[in-house]
């Protein structure tokens, strides 16, 4: 499923993708995640956990930025994934989005992969 959603401020856009791997789903976010795009962020998170899969990839390889908003949203996504007893896995983190992820010390929350293939087995 592909879904865009236009950043007025800086006439950017965020198109997120979702796609089976073995057991795991990969959801690909590509552009910035902010609180203009977010929301289509958390709806196809949650879309995804709604499948009930084993292990849920979040792919941000090609997310330039993201924002609290887009930290709240993934977040969340891990918070309803433990209830359902699923994993979340960040990997491909771009170095801008590692050193948010950092500062605000959620690289202790998540598990953090280099590759959706690593991603697999983390």
């Amino acid at each position: 499923m592909e879904v865009d959603v236009a950043d007025r401020r800086n006439d950017n856009s965020l198109t997120v993708t979702s796609r089976p791997q073995g057991q795991a789903m990969v959801v690909t976010p590509v552009g910035d995640v902010d609180l203009t795009a977010s929301p289509l962020l958390r709806q196809e998170l949650k879309k995804v956990q709604g499948a009930r899969p084993g292990r849920i990839i979040v792919d941000l390889g090609q997310v330039g930025y993201m924002d609290s908003s887009g930290l709240a949203t993934l977040v969340e996504a891990m918070q309803q994934a433990r209830k359902t007893g699923a994993r979340i896995v960040l990997c491909a983190l771009t170095s801008r989005v590692r050193s948010i992820i950092e500062i605000a010390r959620l690289d202790s929350v998540f598990v953090i992969a280099g590759t959706v293939d690593e991603s697999l087995t983390a």
